[in-house]
């Protein structure tokens, strides 16, 4: 027994001198992208006074300050089938990580055998032999980690599990930003259906006095025409408005987890489009490189991967095993409770694959492919992150400004539209003139409430290009 424990701490000094023989790239951070934009420090588009360069919140829904938008954002986020599939994927890659740290133990199977064998003579007189065997033990197997390729499978392992924590937080950021956007259209829309039966039914007024004019000889059978072909295609109009209406709701009701139609009661009621709040918190180049889950997701493959090659690299160089074997046996069954039948079994096996005709080595140019791929597809997350940011802050800050300009035309309409009925009261205007000038005011409310939807839209694709509105998990720490 002294000697075999001898032996044991012999072979773990041995391992663990031999660690340190690790081959393979290590990885050292991701290459930079985009140093001039980091270095700028503030986004090239987002040089207006109203944004401020701090960093937003990750809820960033409940700064549109309607309570509906917030449980439909927080429920989609806690019932949709993408979060579900993203966190059994993180769950998946803990697991993995879990095999892979017990790869680096020995691993011991229970053993229970049971042999009999019958011999024939060793000449051609005499009886056969007949033998039985028994063992009760213990078979233990343990590859040293002679080139780091236990170790390195590790890190490789726990950098995939980030990446899978990653990627729940993008697919949290997409969801919160689509759930956004389909309300902002469902409430515009709505309004639209609203304007659209207001401008109806101010046609068929307008249409009603025009034959009371024709009645009279005032009016022409041309301006009966055309007004009755603008009411209905005013009219027609209804029909898509209504369509896309069911379509916003089906769409909410699925992203909710709910079957089509479960949130039409919820949502019959018309509401505003909220507005997003007077100032932006932006941040900058490098907070969005450091926090867009989507870059996060793609930095972590890229270290991933490059352990994948240090793997590769190491099952191209010779590997150690030890097989042991622990039991109690003999020939009759009360053997394998006696201690003085202990049989004890220690093999160390070299196996290399050098006459694999290059495949090892295939497989390590493969795995190093691989990481190329992962540093070039991180390279382009940076950059589509930073696109993303500059052209939602462009567009952000021109809608801004067309909002403003729409609603003053609109606040010049109502003025001109109260002016003229004034006109009309004291009998200087005629009431169908009045409906011309009530039509223009209505066309540019449905203006402002069109840019007052494409401004809010535009706020939630900041918001979405900033990589906001994900709650991490726990991150694995094993």
């Amino acid at each position: 027994m002294r000697a075999t424990s001898s032996r044991l701490i012999s072979a773990l000094a041995l391992a663990a001198c031999l660690s340190a023989c690790a081959v393979g790239p290590r990885y050292a951070g991701p290459p930079r992208v985009a140093e001039d934009a980091v270095a700028r420090g503030r986004f090239v588009r987002a040089g207006d006074a109203a944004l401020v360069p701090t960093p937003g919140i990750a809820r960033w829904w409940e700064t549109l300050g309607d309570p509906v938008l917030t449980t439909l954002v927080d429920d989609a986020l806690a019932h949709n089938p993408r979060i579900d599939q993203a966190t059994a994927r993180i769950r998946e890659a803990q697991a993995t990580l879990d095999r892979q740290n017990a790869a680096r133990l020995p691993s011991a199977t229970p053993n229970a055998a049971y042999l009999h064998a019958h011999l024939p003579p060793l000449s051609g007189n005499g009886d056969g032999t007949s033998l039985s065997f028994y063992n009760l033990g213990l078979n233990a197997t343990w590859e040293l980690d002679l080139f780091g390729a236990l170790s390195r499978g590790v890190d490789q392992a726990r950098r995939t599990a980030e990446a899978r924590v990653a990627d729940l937080a993008d697919a949290q950021v997409s969801l919160s930003a689509q759930v956004a956007q389909t309300y902002v259209a469902l409430r515009d829309v709505q309004a639209r259906i609203a304007l659209n039966d207001r401008s109806a039914a101010l046609q068929r007024q307008q249409l009603g006095l025009t034959r009371d004019r024709y009645g009279r000889g005032v009016a022409s059978a041309l301006d009966i025409e055309r007004l009755d072909g603008a009411l209905r295609n005013t009219e027609a109009q209804a029909v898509p408005l209504g369509a896309q209406r069911d379509e916003y709701l089906n769409l909410l009701a699925t992203l909710t987890g709910r079957a089509p139609g479960a949130l039409d009661a919820t949502l019959a009621a018309p509401a505003p489009v909220p507005l997003p709040p007077a100032t932006v918190a932006v941040g900058d180049p490098a907070t969005l490189i450091a926090n867009r889950p989507d870059v996060r997701a793609a930095e972590r493959q890229l270290a991933a991967a490059t352990d994948a090659v240090a793997v590769s690299k190491a099952r191209e160089l010779p590997a150690i095993r030890f097989l042991g074997l622990l039991g109690l046996g003999g020939t009759s069954p009360g053997d394998v409770f006696d201690p003085g039948k202990l049989t004890t079994l220690a093999a160390p096996m070299l196996s290399w694959s050098l006459l694999d005709f290059g495949k090892a080595r295939a497989a390590t140019r493969a795995t190093s492919a691989q990481r190329d791929q992962a540093e070039a597809a991180y390279r382009l997350a940076v950059l589509g992150a930073l696109q993303d940011a500059e052209t939602a802050l462009s567009r952000f800050t021109s809608l801004r400004q067309q909002l403003a300009s729409l609603s003053q035309a609109e606040a010049a309409a109502a003025r001109a539209a109260r002016l003229n009925a004034l006109r009309v009261q004291a009998g200087t205007s005629a009431t169908i003139d009045q409906l011309d000038i009530d039509r223009q005011l209505l066309a540019a409310q449905i203006a402002v409430t069109q840019a007052r939807a494409q401004l809010t839209n535009s706020y939630i694709g900041v918001e979405k290009s900033l990589g906001l509105g994900w709650t991490p998990p726990p991150a694995p720490t094993r």
